[in-house]
């Protein structure tokens, strides 16, 4: 009678068991289900759900999940430009706003130009407060990134943009894209109404000042004040104050070795490198000046030997300092002075 109500209390156990493996077993089947239906979705899915995304928006914040469906999964007959960045100011990256918004300027020319838009191309954002994780997959170090996902395939090397090249201008971009995916992309940039502003503030100054010395005009035949003001606009223009207007270029450029003041490529400058070459430029006039005062030899001539020396220093430190700088965005010039 024990042996009987042991082999019932033991068959009673086993059936447990497997009643609990078996469920075990059929909820987890149940959830690689589900997770397969969720993340495997037809390519008519994708681009429906890329387009109504576009459609509010022309850059598509990306997380972790809209990533690996829309962007790396399978099938694909759309490219997609993503940005990864790093947005925060705790990030301290100062290239990052400035190549945000070069980045928007080129998905809302894409969006808004009728005659080239369509569901072939989408532009994304990965930030990596919000997707460190595919940063860490994708072994990116450094922001910002542009990297171009093709419609078949994985990314390529040429499939990401050499910024330390090129730069980040809306311009640049809008070439790199058309290299990757033969979509040319008309940058339209919006109206900046500043300088018209500043035009007219000072023309209504100009003739205020005019107007209410119009019985004393003798400083309009001042040579001195003619020629500060000619050095002046010469400096703008030869120091690139025209190609911050055009092309909107970064401040400073961060780079792997810190924060770089020069741009390191011939064809691009950045803001504070043309204050730099302004100021170098107007030190090299000054020199000069100095050195023409001191040979006219009229005056006292210890004052005329300090203005030769100082005159004479001036030019070759700053000559030197402006060659070096051309030197290093012209790779391979030979030529240098005092400093290399």
């Amino acid at each position: 009678m024990a042996t009987s109500i042991d082999s019932r209390k033991l068959f009673s156990v086993i059936f447990v068991i497997s009643v609990v493996i078996l469920t075990t077993l059929n909820n987890f089947a149940d959830a690689n289900k589900r997770k397969q239906d969720v993340n495997t979705l037809s390519l008519g899915e994708r681009v429906q759900q890329l387009t109504d995304f576009s459609n509010k928006r022309p850059i598509i914040r990306m997380n972790v999940q809209k990533f690996n469906d829309l962007v790396k999964g399978t099938p694909r007959n759309y490219s997609v430009i993503v940005m990864f960045t790093a947005l925060s100011p705790a990030r301290g990256c100062a290239i990052c706003g400035p190549a945000n918004d070069e980045f928007s300027i080129v998905a809302n020319s894409f969006r808004f130009n009728s005659q080239i838009y369509s569901n072939k191309l989408f532009f994304a954002l990965v930030d990596f407060d919000e997707c460190g994780s595919i940063f860490q997959s994708l072994k990116l170090y450094t922001a910002p990134v542009f990297i171009h996902f093709p419609a078949k395939g994985k990314p390529l090397s040429q499939d990401k943009m050499d910024i330390q090249r090129f730069g980040v201008e809306a311009e640049a971009i809008a070439r790199w894209i058309a290299e990757r995916t033969d979509i040319q992309i008309r940058v339209f940039r919006p109206p900046n109404y500043s300088g018209t502003m500043a035009l007219i503030i000072v023309s209504v100054l100009v003739g205020g000042l005019l107007y209410l010395k119009r019985n004393n005009l003798e400083f309009l035949y001042n040579k001195t004040a003619w020629g500060i003001a000619s050095l002046f606009i010469v400096f703008c223009f030869t120091s690139g104050q025209m190609w911050n207007q055009i092309r909107g270029p970064p401040v400073v450029q961060r780079t792997q070795n810190g924060i770089s003041y020069i741009h390191r490529s011939s064809q691009g400058q950045l803001v504070i490198e043309t204050y730099i070459v302004f100021l170098l430029s107007a030190a090299i006039t000054i020199g000069m000046i100095l050195l023409i005062e001191a040979g006219k030899g009229k005056g006292d001539i210890r004052k005329r030997r300090v203005m030769l020396v100082v005159g004479l220093g001036m030019f070759a430190l700053f000559f030197g300092m402006i060659l070096s700088i051309f030197k290093s965005k012209a790779h391979g010039y030979p030529y240098s002075f005092i400093m290399s």
